[in-house]
């Protein structure tokens, strides 16, 4: 320990030789929620200034002495290999290194323009893949290949859903279709490496550190403490920076040139070398009784995932199941994970056995709802919303609930009629999720998750023939934009009296199925997503 003058000490010395011990309890004794002063106030994001107006340094604003620039000529398709290769041009090029290993095929120059077009010099004949499912068939195809046995997991099983199903009085079938959709992060994958004394510092931006660092030690056979990872703030990852493809390109470019070299990939490389929210298939199968009760629910999620799977709503006979399945393309993480198509086909089904038995589909919810808290946003957002009623003359409105991650959402959604199809005119959302913490941020949170949510509803789907993508571009790829995003009402419940929960992800789970349910005023909605609108009503 040193000074400012100068002088040091051990912290021998400063203890004087005693051994300085202390117990740590478990259950540290913290504020009352009810008397909190500083949280449960509004407060700004300390460096917001500087993020809003491009100072903040992010990932590929990185820079180390004598940094270099790399690029990848990736495959066009997923499982393409190289049947040759003539870079020879771009190794003529002056300060341009071709570096190759097995199927690895990239370059390094001195800044971005020279990478680029050294890149695009170098010829490559691939072998490319046939015969894989496509857009058109990635639905079939998962039902094909699921798991066998058909017992899943994530789910729940109650009572005897065989039986309740001979004496139901109705019964209410349907399959629901998710497609892959992008992550479209502001900021691209990238990473920088260097290379000192045979050990690896890769900055990058990640979302998971540990696991990246573990990946390039196994990729370059290093043990853990010869690589540090570094993770600058990165513009956003909404789930999908968990793999490690930049960051192990980049430190296989620089152990090539001995050079610190940076990577960041284009968009269509985001697109394409990234992965997608999964695909998915949803069969719902569902009955009555006679007093217009549920009596059963079968509910089978293949592929997509089991978060949020399980149903909120009373129902004494029950069989849900998640099914694994093969992708065709890069799948994984992505904000609120499987809630939003669990949520999704669950809330048009509710929605349609309301219409069904032609019962009000808010009373026919809270018919089904135990769960104070659920009841509470659910009522909160009728209210605030003036359900049944839309605001204007040629409108209507939709709603729909849920919960995730040990938080309750309610949303509701006002649509009109155009030429086209529909409109989204206003969301409103009544949102719990225990105690407030920072008001403005949470507030933040929810209405970032909405308009996310709206992508997913409306535009977003990825189409793709043989392990390519065909519309991995901002040009071919649909996400929201300022002026499809309506008015959104936000109403936040702060229940001091609990503990708090996630707030990130609950949000984006309602959007589409109220969407949707208000879009079946004015004709047949299909069920999948996105949300679209086929015919009015006879």
């Amino acid at each position: 320990m040193v000074d400012k003058t100068g002088r040091s000490l051990s912290f021998g010395e400063l203890t004087h030789g005693q051994n300085l011990t202390g117990r740590v309890s478990q259950s540290a004794p913290g504020l009352s929620r009810a008397n909190w002063v500083i949280r449960g106030q509004p407060v700004r994001k300390v460096n917001g200034r500087d993020i809003v107006t491009g100072t903040h340094a992010f990932t590929p604003d990185i820079a180390r002495p004598g940094l270099l620039i790399g690029r990848v000529v990736h495959p066009p398709a997923l499982g393409a290999t190289p049947k040759s290769v003539d870079d020879s041009k771009a190794r003529a090029m002056p300060g341009v290194t071709v570096v190759r290993d097995g199927d690895f095929i990239g370059v390094v120059a001195p800044h971005e323009r020279a990478a680029r077009r050294a890149a695009a010099a170098i010829v490559v004949d691939w072998n490319l893949p046939t015969g894989l499912p496509t857009s058109e068939t990635i639905f079939e195809h998962l039902l094909k290949t699921a798991a066998p046995g058909g017992g899943g997991r994530g789910g729940g099983n109650a009572g005897n859903v065989a039986a309740a199903r001979t004496s139901a009085a109705r019964t209410f079938d349907a399959t629901y279709h998710i497609p892959y959709i992008a992550h479209v992060p502001l900021e691209p994958r990238a990473a920088v490496a260097e290379w000192t004394d045979g050990k690896v510092t890769v900055w990058t931006g990640t979302q998971r550190p540990f696991g990246v660092r573990g990946d390039i030690a196994q990729a370059f056979r290093l043990a853990e403490d010869r690589v540090r990872v570094i993770a600058p703030d990165f513009g956003s990852g909404y789930g999908g920076k968990h793999t490690n493809g930049a960051a192990i390109e980049a430190a296989r470019l620089a152990r090539a040139v001995a050079r610190p070299v940076k990577l960041v990939y284009t968009r269509a490389e985001e697109f394409m070398w990234g992965y997608l929210r999964p695909a998915g298939v949803i069969a719902i199968s569902a009955g009555v009784d006679a007093s217009g009760t549920l009596a059963f629910w079968e509910f089978d999620n293949y592929n997509s995932g089991n978060s949020g799977l399980p149903t909120p709503y009373a129902v004494p006979n029950k069989r849900e199941a998640f099914h694994t399945a093969d992708s065709p393309l890069k799948q994984g993480s992505y904000r609120g994970l499987a809630a939003t198509a669990n949520h999704y086909a669950r809330e048009m089904h509710m929605d349609a056995i309301a219409r069904g038995l032609g019962i009000d589909p808010l009373e026919f919810r809270l018919k089904h709802i135990t769960e104070p808290r659920l009841r509470d946003v659910l009522q909160a957002v009728a209210a605030r919303s003036g359900w049944p009623r839309p605001s204007a003359a040629g409108r209507a409105i939709g709603i729909a609930c849920g919960t995730e991650k040990g938080s309750y959402i309610a949303t509701a959604a006002e649509v009109s009629r155009t030429d086209g199809g529909f409109k989204v005119e206003r969301i409103v959302v009544a949102f719990e999720c225990g105690a407030i913490v920072n008001p403005d941020g949470l507030n933040n949170q929810v209405e970032g998750a909405i308009v996310q949510g709206l992508g997913g509803a409306l535009f977003e789907e990825i189409t793709f023939a043989n392990g390519e993508i065909l519309n991995g571009t901002m040009a071919g790829y649909r996400v929201p934009r300022f002026r499809d995003v309506p008015p959104i009402d936000i109403h936040l419940i702060d229940r001091r009296d609990l503990a708090s929960a996630g707030a990130g992800e609950t949000p984006i789970v309602c959007v589409a199925p109220a969407i949707g349910s208000a879009v079946r005023a004015f004709g047949t909605v299909p069920p999948r997503l996105p949300v679209t609108l086929t015919a009015r009503p006879s």
